[in-house]
């Protein structure tokens, strides 16, 4: 079982939480930013009004006979009218002497200067906002100085920040969902190339090593670099072992043929029965070992070769018909008879090597746990999907153990005795789960074993 590597978190998601992050910390500056300088614009607007109506009372002031008159012109109270209705307060002082208004409203310090000054204050429990002016009158003999304040408090504009708050605060949630929005495009944009690399690998057979050519960030290049080398190696092992396995069937067939000729030859040589007994248990062992070479072989063919299947249209009728036809004279020698039932093309789209391989070996099966004199009926059917049905009249498969026949060098404990090497059901249910199918055993009721071969 391949091992699972151990997962730190998702790059994506880190990338986006990164970019979102980024986004609500620039959002709420920008909201900070904003209304810090839309107050400060407001507060320039109120206070070139307070300054104004300031202006106009001190230049309504004139000083006749020594005393200050002054005639409030209409637009220096009308022109600080708000929705919010704000009220308006005010403090005339002759050389620091009240003349008209509230004695209380707080002055500015340094309100001997003749520069016109603003202040915040609390008044009445209100925040009010104060501009103060001073203007030096001259007569005949007397020179003195009138200071004019005027206050007003900040309802409308207290209303007007938390209006700019609002379209504020509006776009620059706006303006974060649309960076989340972003977020989430760019991290799939940048993690796309990664993957696609991981589909193209995934979506490889076992035999497919071809180094990655597409184009890749250049960031991806190590990694791609990496994967390439590791590819090469893994095919060169790969080939190097397929070599192995061939040239070791071939080393391990020839010697026991030539063996198991010479061991025939011997016993019909030889007189004495303990002898002919020995040979006899050589050219069995000798047969026992040739075969598990063979599906050695062919299960290490079949392995190489079911992630990468040649598929060609063939007639499953034609395609067991010859397999049939080869086997009939090791048949006849044991008085078999091999019966084939199937006169209608079956076409269907398969691998004819591996299909050869797992229905030969499924017959040889048959073959060899049937008695003589008996009979191997053999079906082809194409419904409900291509399949072959393999019937023989010998000891059937064990009840309890039917479910592991198919499991690599599983043998019945009814095989005692019969040459194989447990791999022949094997190779059979690989191909079948190759091509899309399955293998079936079962007992029939007229006894022996049944083998349903479907793709």
């Amino acid at each position: 079982m391949t091992e699972s590597p151990k997962v730190s978190g998702s790059l994506r998601n880190r990338l986006a939480v990164t970019l979102i992050g980024g986004a609500s910390l620039l959002a709420v500056l920008l909201f900070l930013v904003v209304r810090t300088y839309a107050a400060q614009i407001a507060q320039q607007g109120q206070d070139s009004i307070l300054g104004a109506s300031v202006t106009s009372i001190l230049d309504a002031a004139v000083l006749r006979d020594d005393q200050v008159e002054i005639d409030f012109p209409y637009a220096a109270f009308s022109m600080l009218t708000t929705p919010a209705h704000d009220r308006v307060f005010y403090a005339i002082y002759r050389d620091a002497e009240l003349l008209s208004g509230y004695a209380d409203l707080p002055l500015p310090k340094g309100s001997d200067s003749g520069e016109r000054r603003y202040q915040s204050a609390e008044f009445i429990g209100k925040p009010i906002r104060i501009s103060t002016a001073s203007r030096t009158l001259l007569g005949a003999d007397v020179k003195t100085r009138i200071t004019v304040s005027v206050a007003q408090t900040q309802d409308a504009l207290s209303d007007r920040l938390n209006a700019i708050s609002r379209n504020i605060a509006s776009f620059g949630i706006g303006f974060f969902v649309l960076v989340v929005l972003l977020s989430f495009w760019a991290t799939s944009s940048t993690i796309a190339p990664l993957n696609r690399l991981a589909t193209s690998v995934t979506r490889r057979g076992p035999q497919d090593l071809s180094p990655v050519i597409k184009p890749v960030p250049t960031e991806m290049l190590p990694l791609v670099a990496s994967l390439n080398r590791l590819m090469a190696r893994l095919n060169q092992s790969l080939t190097q072992s397929e070599d192995f396995i061939a040239e070791a069937a071939h080393r391990v067939r020839t010697p026991l043929a030539t063996v198991r000729s010479h061991a025939e030859t011997t016993l019909q040589r030889v007189d004495k029965e303990q002898n002919r007994q020995a040979l006899r248990a050589m050219i069995r062992a000798i047969d026992e070992s040739s075969r598990a070479a063979g599906q050695l072989l062919d299960h290490a063919m079949i392995t190489f070769r079911a992630d990468q299947l040649e598929y060609q249209q063939l007639d499953l009728v034609e395609l067991v018909q010859k397999l049939v036809l080869r086997l009939s004279p090791v048949a006849e020698m044991k008085d078999i008879d091999l019966r084939f039932l199937g006169d209608q093309p079956v076409l269907c789209q398969g691998d004819p090597i591996l299909l050869q391989n797992a229905i030969r070996n499924l017959i040889d099966n048959a073959l060899k746990y049937s008695p003589s004199e008996s009979a191997i009926d053999i079906w082809v059917t194409s419904q409900p999907q291509p399949q072959v049905e393999i019937r023989d009249q010998g000891p059937g498969f064990p009840i309890d153990e039917i479910s592991d026949l198919a499991q690599r060098f599983s043998r019945g404990n009814n095989a005692a005795g019969t040459i194989g090497s447990g791999l022949g059901l094997t190779i059979a249910q690989d191909v079948a789960i190759a091509h899309g199918g399955k293998l079936a055993l079962s007992n029939h009721t007229g006894g022996g074993a049944c083998v349903i071969f479907s793709l």
